[in-house]
């Protein structure tokens, strides 16, 4: 009966280890082949192709620029300028051809442009100066009745609703002058059309609904926020309107496609070899138990590579290829904490399966513990760090609930479906020498003698 039941197991193993190698040869090909889609005209190109690379292997170029308050501007605040002229560059470069994938970001008080596949950095220049002002119109593409002079105060904020519950919008409070202006445009709009029209430049921005004069100098949008964050993006785009920055240049940087092309090759290359010598270091240390942490590893890389390309905002910079060096070592590293436990108790004198299902249980909060330790620390680096950062902790964070998910599943089924194949041969797995326990009452024999 014993051996019908070992039998049985074996068969469920066998049957287990097929299904996952066949899984595996589809992700490899979805995720590094490119081939033509029968019976149409497309071609798929494979996940790794995909995963957008940034202005390091690419090229392009880096702009950046000291910031400073104009004497004139309708802000004190350095940073509510910046901010604005932030979300007005992003707009204006991102619609001219081939600037598409442009990034604006803030750097303390300085802002920097990065546009990849772009050596020419004279249309940055030029755009850089172009403004989008805010104008409030009557009628569609009609006369501008109140202009960015006429604003104080852009946040995003919310308010309570007569049902008592709170929405999230965007309050515009008008100055003096404003203040009039927009009594008696709202009082014209009431009675006539009941539409306001909001421009950034030539583009219409918002059409608002206008059913009563509003005289109190301030106005409350709302709409479909959802979130906080939503009405703050939204406020930014009107202040790109309303406030800016001057813009005074302090580098540029041009950074050649070929330099990038090496550098990648390089560091797979790289990668690729420290990957092997792990691999190998694992078998030598682990025996058979280390081929199911590099066969789990398999696995680890096809959801590495299908995220990165899924997950909006992850971009290949030299950066990222820190995270996922970082996430590797993570991955073999909690692999490591749980063979050590199971060899731990082996040492101890326990049976192998005994020892795994002990092993299992004891590291699971090692594991757990260590990535939850780089989950924080990638967040902290999404919040606060520069774009080099961030892409940094995005892919840190990807590869650390891959390596969370190959560790607490995939490696742990591994295990349990190789035990039918070996539970007693202990060379196989390269388990230490067990400890021979010595009971009290026991005696023990010491150059002929017996002690008690």
């Amino acid at each position: 009966m014993a051996r019908k039941t070992r039998s049985k197991a074996k068969s469920n193993s066998i049957l287990n280890f097929v299904a996952v190698t066949f899984l595996a040869i589809v992700g490899i090909v979805l995720s590094f082949c490119s081939f033509n889609i029968p019976f149409t005209t497309n071609v798929y190109n494979g996940f790794a192709n995909a995963i957008p690379l940034g202005i390091d292997f690419v090229g392009g170029i880096s702009v950046s620029y000291d910031c400073s308050v104009f004497v004139d501007s309708n802000t004190s605040d350095l940073n509510t300028a910046i901010d604005a002229t932030v979300a007005r560059l992003q707009n204006v470069i991102s619609k001219e051809d081939g600037y598409e994938d442009v990034e604006v970001s803030k750097q303390g008080n300085n802002i920097r442009i990065q546009v990849p596949s772009i050596t020419d950095a004279s249309l940055i220049y030029e755009l850089s100066k172009q403004t989008t002002p805010l104008r409030i119109t009557l009628e569609e593409d009609g006369e501008t009745r109140m202009s960015a002079e006429d604003v104080s105060l852009i946040i995003a904020t919310q308010q309570q609703e007569t049902n008592g519950s709170y929405a999230y919008g965007v309050a515009l409070n008008f100055n003096t002058a404003g203040k009039d202006k927009f009594s008696a445009l709202t009082k014209e709009a009431a009675d006539g059309s009941q539409k306001l029209y909001i421009y950034l430049g030539e583009d219409l921005f918002q059409e608002l609904s206008c059913t009563e004069q509003i005289t109190n100098g301030s106005v409350f949008i709302s709409g479909s926020f959802d979130s906080y964050e939503l009405a703050e993006n939204y406020a930014n785009q009107l202040k790109s309107g309303v406030y800016s920055a001057n813009l005074s240049l302090s580098s540029t940087t041009v950074i050649p496609a070929v330099l990038g092309e090496r550098a990648l090759t390089l560091s797979l290359i790289g990668g690729g070899i420290a990957v092997l010598l792990i691999m190998i270091l694992l078998w030598v240390r682990y025996g058979e138990f280390g081929f199911l942490v590099d066969y789990a590893f398999l696995f680890g890389v096809i959801l590495m590579v299908f995220f990165m390309q899924a997950v909006p905002g992850v971009e290949l910079l030299l950066t990222s290829l820190a995270g996922i060096a970082l996430s590797i070592i993570l991955l073999f590293g909690g692999a490591v904490v749980i063979l050590e436990k199971i060899r731990a108790d082996y040492r101890q004198g326990m049976k192998i399966p005994v020892a795994v299902k002990s092993g299992l249980k004891r590291s699971l909060w090692p594991v757990l513990d260590s990535h939850l330790i780089i989950v924080i620390f990638g967040v902290i680096m999404c919040l606060l760090g520069s774009v080099e950062l961030q892409q940094f902790a995005f892919v840190l964070l990807i590869g650390t609930l891959v390596s969370l998910f190959v560790n607490l599943v995939v490696l742990r089924f591994f295990i349990k479906w190789y035990l039918p194949f070996n539970s007693v041969k202990a060379k196989k797995l390269h388990l230490p020498k067990q400890i021979k326990h010595v009971k009290e009452n026991e005696e023990i024999i010491i150059g002929g003698q017996a002690n008690e």
